[in-house]
């Protein structure tokens, strides 16, 4: 380790329950393994938090449980924490740089009042089609996917009645709106937001790849509920995206990468220009 290693806090916002995205995390992580290092914060269990000096990416991973309520102690540390990454962005010239998954992209959004959060009338899961927008067509988040991707997709709440007049008072961009759904009178939800050029969220599960579908699927109430939810001919159509290398293959092996990228060459050229 030298003092040029990149350090990346990971806030684990699943609250102590099984899952699957905390492996797929570390797993993107470490293939950046020669450059960075990072360190897991059990945010909502035992309210651990990183020292904003000692860390320069931050994953926010997501989790379980109505974004909209925390306990009044860890809620209100994460939204100060999100706030002093605000502050700091706005101060130094190296920036810290951070990625919000779902729970954490809803109380996000919340938090700087972009949108409304509210309880989805059904529970979305599986493997969505997911639409960039025309800025969300220019942004390196997705460099190297199609339009649309596919993403997997685990949410009871959805963001959704974007305020567009914060939106262009803070610069912040819409890059991405679930799939499209003629039959049903819905707003189609947020998927991906661009919150600053340092931040940036998604509503999906970019980490998801097919190990952690499988071991969902493995589970016989969520497996039941999901053919309950779609039918089995569906149900048949999602094991077959699974082997689609076009589909969440793509998707794990594009969005975070290009987000810890884009990361680490902003740090490492704002650490040089200051050592100069």
């Amino acid at each position: 380790m030298t003092d040029q290693t990149i350090k990346i806090a990971i806030l684990d916002m699943y609250n102590g329950e099984p899952n699957q995205g905390m492996r797929c995390i570390i797993d993107i992580i470490n293939r950046f393994s020669n450059i960075v290092t990072f360190k897991v914060f059990d945010v909502r269990g035992k309210s651990e938090f990183p020292d904003v000096k000692k860390f320069d990416i931050y994953i926010s991973t997501g989790g379980p449980g109505n974004p909209l309520e925390g306990n009044g102690i860890w809620d209100k540390k994460y939204y100060e924490l999100i706030d002093s990454l605000t502050i700091w962005n706005k101060e130094n010239e190296v920036k810290k740089h951070v990625l919000f998954i779902c729970h954490s992209f809803q109380m996000a959004c919340r938090h700087f009042k972009l949108a409304e959060v509210t309880r989805r009338k059904s529970t979305s899961f599986g493997i969505m089609s997911v639409h960039k927008t025309p800025d969300g067509m220019d942004d390196p988040i997705f460099d190297g996917l199609p339009n649309p991707f596919y993403a997997v997709d685990s949410r009871d709440y959805q963001v959704v009645q974007p305020n567009l007049q914060v939106f262009s008072e803070n610069g912040a961009q819409i890059l991405s709106l679930e799939k499209i759904r003629d039959y049903v009178d819905y707003e189609r939800a947020i998927m991906t937001v661009r919150f600053t050029p340092y931040f940036v969220g998604t509503q999906f599960h970019p980490e998801a790849d097919p190990i952690s579908y499988i071991a969902n699927l493995k589970n016989k109430e969520r497996r039941d509920k999901i053919i309950a939810l779609k039918g089995k001919s569906k149900f048949r159509d999602m094991l077959e995206d699974l082997l689609d290398e076009d589909k969440i293959y793509k998707t794990n092996e594009t969005v975070i990468p290009n987000f810890l990228r884009m990361a680490i060459n902003d740090l490492m050229r704002s650490k040089k220009l200051l050592s100069n």
